[in-house]
């Protein structure tokens, strides 16, 4: 998730268990021991563009990493915090803080390597969206509040309040799924899979992806009091065969691919306005859109070691802005 949510995360779960106090420090240490392991995003490479997605949420987001992690952060810590906390509480508080992390984005759509290096799959549980103030917001007041007051009780009511919303995710993803399985089920098709994702910074609007024969269908859910589908469009899957035959399988190009294919769960599809563009479907601005946020763009005349480009695209608009605010406001 982003840094706030992970910082106030961090910072509740210490201060809602155990005994010490201040309720400032420990949310100080909890915080910034929480925000700890995105520190990952510093592994890049200036000639392999996929290196940082390969090492984002790995080893310092995996379980096992987490005391290791927390000893560090103690190390950090410990000579700014030793006039209001023990040694011993600055670890359990970082450890706690630490820990947070890789389970509160194992949440979101993203993928998290919680049992790294024991298996590379990607966690995600699809019930928050990365960027989600109604999740945020009231948690971020509760550790304030608790600090300024050095109540704990106002501590665990912030914590209730998140996993509660976290748990109301889980069911706004099964009604979502459900939804998604009966569309799919009315056009006569028997999915090879299906998943669905939250929207921007809501619960409310989901975006439903699922596969068969061959192809991606994309639609949007609102999941309110009444269940809502909003068709959206389809798009052939990658065929590596087909739409790249050209591509050496021994080159850089063709090993960038199998990584992206993991990045992506293999939800892969060449772009509409690029055929050298592959785009991850799991991503678009708008729930019900083939358009990705983002692709590797191939160069059928680079060299066997050359890697491929990496490609944001957002392309924002008036429009498109104005049709996700009646998504969300139409039942």
């Amino acid at each position: 998730m982003d840094p706030v949510s992970q910082a106030v995360v961090g910072a509740i779960v210490p201060q809602s268990i155990g005994r010490r106090r201040p309720l400032a420090a420990i949310a100080l240490v909890g915080g910034l021991a929480g925000m700890a392991p995105d520190l990952d995003i510093f592994i890049r490479s200036s000639t392999d563009p996929l290196l940082f997605l390969v090492y984002h949420r790995q080893f310092t987001h995996s379980l096992i990493f987490i005391p290791i992690g927390a000893l560090l952060c103690t190390m950090a810590l410990w000579p700014l915090m030793r006039r209001w906390l023990e040694l011993k509480t600055v670890f359990w508080t970082a450890l706690l803080g630490f820990g947070s992390h890789g389970v509160l984005d194992a949440c979101t759509t993203y993928g998290t390597l919680l049992l790294w290096p024991f298996s590379d799959v990607r966690v995600a549980w699809n019930n928050v969206s990365v960027v989600d103030p109604l999740f945020t917001l009231p948690v971020l007041v509760a550790v304030l509040l608790a600090a300024r007051l050095d109540s704990r009780r106002i501590a665990q009511w912030g914590l209730v309040w998140g996993l509660s919303y976290l748990l109301l995710g889980l069911t706004q993803n099964d009604r979502a799924e459900s939804a998604a399985y009966e569309l799919a089920h009315a056009r006569g098709h028997l999915p090879v899979r299906l998943s669905a994702k939250p929207g921007f910074a809501n619960l409310l609007l989901w975006k439903v992806i699922y596969e068969y024969d061959g192809r991606f269908y994309v639609d949007a859910v609102r999941v309110g009091l009444a269940t809502t589908i909003i068709p959206g469009d389809s798009v052939e899957r990658l065929s590596r065969a087909k739409h790249l035959p050209w591509l050496d399988a021994d080159s850089q190009q063709a090993r960038d691919l199998a990584r992206f294919q993991w990045f992506s769960n293999d939800y892969l599809a060449l772009d509409q306005h690029d055929p050298l563009l592959v785009i991850d479907m799991r991503y678009s601005l708008l729930p019900n859109e083939v358009d990705g946020l983002w692709g590797i763009r191939f160069n059928p005349t680079a060299g066997v070691d050359e890697h491929i480009d990496y490609r944001t695209q957002r392309r924002p608009s008036r429009e498109r802005l104005d049709r996700l605010i009646d998504m969300l406001a139409n039942p």
